[in-house]
């Protein structure tokens, strides 16, 4: 890669994940504060992120990878959605907004594949060269956030401006898109049939029992990770946590750190005890949610933030490799894009359905729930899947190329 396309690949990436964080983190607070919305309706808006993840595979695979460059489909999408954006600001209530926020997701969740394929497709060696160029995503969201906070948009009430925002990177990187390197369609004239799209092939893989815990331990744990989506900002600004996007913004970089730090931990714990660690960590950060407070206990909300980067990197990141060492080469593929719709899809979906009515229920007055019993439930959530996941799972002997990585064969059923 020359340093020219090295500085394209990470300008884009960086304007990618800046427009989600722009507006995403904060979304929850703008509805319940400015457009009255309530726990359900929040809900709702963020499961459409669920609808874009189960669509985006249709987008990427019947369209992208058969019929037209991935940097164009990249900036007609971008340039779409920054008007929907802009729209989004706009909108006078809820019944207006929820449209909106529809369409955009639908047309945003593929362009998170589209960046990957267009990256990918310029480096020789993917696996030294693609961290240094995602880094620069997880860096626009943490910026995004960032602004946000030092602008003070969440407590004057200015949260319209983060659509705006967005709106205004989304155009620039819409633009910026028809300059990137040509990225023709990978699978022009094979077929596509549905199963591939969704990694059905890889179904026969959860005939082995572990795996099985696994992925089913994969959806469960969203549940709870849906209540950290929908509402830890709202949260965080009723019990008046100064500048809370920004301090939110402290999550991504706890999972940059852990990110780095995985490798050790992989050759000490291997893939359970990982699993496990990421498992209480978000039961942890939910207890300190519950306890949390603006004063003499703000260490814990903080803390909760910070948990981020164990929660995320040590469960699902960790999950990722688990299911690429476990599919074999044949598999890999249609499992990692499987269990993906499962999650994110799925998972999620639950849990976006169950999050809003819990705290509905718990509303004690205007702006004001009970958070603590709020919190507690996506703990015990957290906790019955932990125990579950500790009993079930079984790891029955270490490959020898890499030690600590406790991996079980597939069964015979499934193997490759």
């Amino acid at each position: 890669m020359t340093a020219g396309i090295r500085v394209k690949l990470s300008t884009m990436m960086f304007l990618e994940f800046f427009i989600w964080g722009a507006w995403f983190v904060t979304m929850g607070t703008y509805l319940m504060t400015n457009l009255k919305a309530s726990g359900t309706q929040n809900a709702e808006a963020y499961l459409t992120q669920a609808f874009g993840a189960i669509i985006a595979p249709f987008v990427i695979g019947l369209i992208a990878d058969k019929y037209f460059s991935a940097q164009k489909i990249l900036g007609v999408l971008h340039l779409i959605g920054a008007a929907l954006l802009y729209y989004e600001s706009t909108a006078p209530n809820f019944a207006a907004f929820f449209p909106g926020i529809l369409a955009y997701m639908i047309i945003y969740m593929p362009t998170l594949a589209l960046v990957n394929s267009v990256a990918f497709r310029q480096m020789d060696n993917p696996s030294k060269d693609f961290p240094w160029i995602r880094i620069f995503g997880t860096g626009g969201w943490m910026v995004a956030g960032l602004i946000i906070g030092k602008l003070n948009w969440e407590q004057g009430n200015l949260l319209a401006l983060t659509f705006k925002m967005a709106a205004g990177a989304s155009l620039l990187l819409g633009l910026f898109s028809f300059t990137l390197p040509d990225t023709p369609p990978g699978k022009k004239g094979q077929k596509t049939s549905v199963g591939d799209i969704m990694g059905l092939e890889s179904i026969g893989l959860l005939k082995n029992r572990s795996y099985l815990v696994f992925f089913l331990a994969s959806v469960a744990i969203c549940v709870p990770l849906a209540f950290y989506y929908n509402f830890t900002n709202p949260f965080l600004n009723e019990v008046k946590l100064p500048q809370a996007a920004g301090k939110q913004s402290w999550g991504q970089a706890s999972e940059l750190i852990f990110m780095f730090l995985m490798p050790i931990f992989f050759v000490r714990l291997g893939v359970k005890k990982m699993m496990i660690a990421g498992m209480i960590a978000w039961a942890l950060r939910y207890v300190f949610f519950a306890y949390g407070n603006v004063g003499e206990n703000e260490w814990m909300l903080i803390g909760g933030i910070v948990l981020h980067g164990i929660c995320y990197d040590f469960f699902f990141v960790t999950g990722q490799i688990y299911t690429d060492r476990f599919a074999g080469e044949r598999f890999k593929s249609a499992a990692q894009g499987f269990i993906t719709l499962a999650t994110y899809g799925l998972g999620m979906m639950v849990g976006y359905f169950i999050s809003g009515p819990i705290v509905d229920h718990w509303q004690t007055g205007p702006n004001m729930h009970n958070w603590t019993t709020i919190w507690l439930i996506p703990a015990g959530i957290a906790v019955v899947v932990l125990i579950l996941f500790a009993l079930l799972f079984k790891d029955k002997h270490r490959t020898e190329t890499e030690p600590g990585f406790d991996i079980e064969e597939p069964s015979p059923e499934v193997q490759i």
